[in-house]
């Protein structure tokens, strides 16, 4: 699900492209994108595009008569950008945005159609779409700390929890503790006041970085390679290789579809957490240290060899 660094970088390119100009056709292919019912399309066709916003990880286009419209990627939504003259896209994208230097359109892959599309009229209406969660960039330490601390959760679900923090998602979440060295089980109201500013520090620092890396690998072009899962990331999407700083193999925790990476020298003190399905499959003998995880991935020799 594109996040903070990959939003914000949409939100460049969109600016650069279609601020101040004027919206000449929009076409939604699939029933199941728009989630509104008024006002309707057809009243933001021949608006000009006033504002680009970011609440959470929604994308915001602001319209002149103050309409806007909140676009939703989900999981596996992408934005894309195609300049005037070029051969539009066909049923494939499921919404269409026609300006008359180009069309921006919405493509989702996979079969489970999540991205969402809202259209609104007036602020008030588009402030109770927004979770309420602060912006890590903006705010200032202690802010951040109470914001943490409120409720006792562990520090993946508060980092990703859009009602605390906005914009952090499963990747970034796995990065920043990474890079803060702390537990992704760790409780937030039990972590000191040197865990907390290293948190906060991680999350600033972390975000800003793979902003500007984004930035740089896009350049002018449009950012058509979104992804969740990037090479040099250090923990998220690593199962099993090597942690960038201590080589120690990256660890997971999975539940449902999502999926936890960690370093459990860097993280955890060399312990290994429990992964739910496995750790119930083989209870007493779930490994506790990653030597022992690494002696039971080993298969077992036969006799007299």
């Amino acid at each position: 699900m594109p996040e903070y660094p990959d939003i914000t970088v949409y939100l460049e390119a969109l600016e650069q492209r279609i601020q101040g100009h004027e919206l000449t056709a929009m076409t939604i292919n699939s029933p199941f994108l728009l989630r509104t019912v008024s006002p309707a399309a057809a009243a933001f066709v021949g608006r000009r595009v006033l504002a680009l916003e970011r609440i959470g990880k929604r994308i915001v286009l602001g319209f002149e008569a103050e309409l806007w419209l909140v676009i939703h990627l989900m999981v596996a939504g992408r934005l894309h950008w195609k300049d005037a003259g070029v051969k539009p896209p066909g049923k494939s994208a499921l919404l269409v945005l026609g300006f008359s230097n180009g069309l921006l359109y919405l493509t989702e892959a996979g079969k489970k159609k999540r991205a969402s599309l809202h259209l609104i009229e007036g602020r008030e209406q588009l402030a109770e779409l927004d979770p309420g969660g602060i912006n890590v960039l903006t705010a200032a330490a202690p802010e951040f700390a109470a914001q943490l601390t409120a409720s006792n959760h562990t520090l993946k679900r508060a980092l990703t929890d859009p009602h605390i923090f906005s914009g952090i998602g499963n990747a970034y979440s796995d990065e920043i503790l990474h890079r803060a060295q702390l537990s992704p089980i760790a409780m937030t109201q039990k972590l000191t006041e040197e865990e907390i500013q290293r948190l906060y520090q991680a999350t600033q620092t972390g975000l800003l970085e793979w902003t500007d890396r984004l930035r740089q690998t896009c350049g002018d072009s449009f950012p058509e390679k979104v992804t969740a899962f990037r090479e040099d990331m250090a923990a998220h999407g690593r199962y099993g290789r090597p942690c960038p700083v201590c080589q120690t193999p990256i660890q997971r925790i999975r539940y449902a579809s999502n999926e936890t990476n960690y370093c459990p020298q860097c993280q955890t003190g060399g312990k290994v957490l429990a992964d739910r399905a496995l750790s119930r499959l083989l209870k007493k003998d779930w490994p506790r240290t990653v030597e022992d995880l690494e002696k039971l991935k080993k298969p077992l020799k036969k006799p007299g060899t």
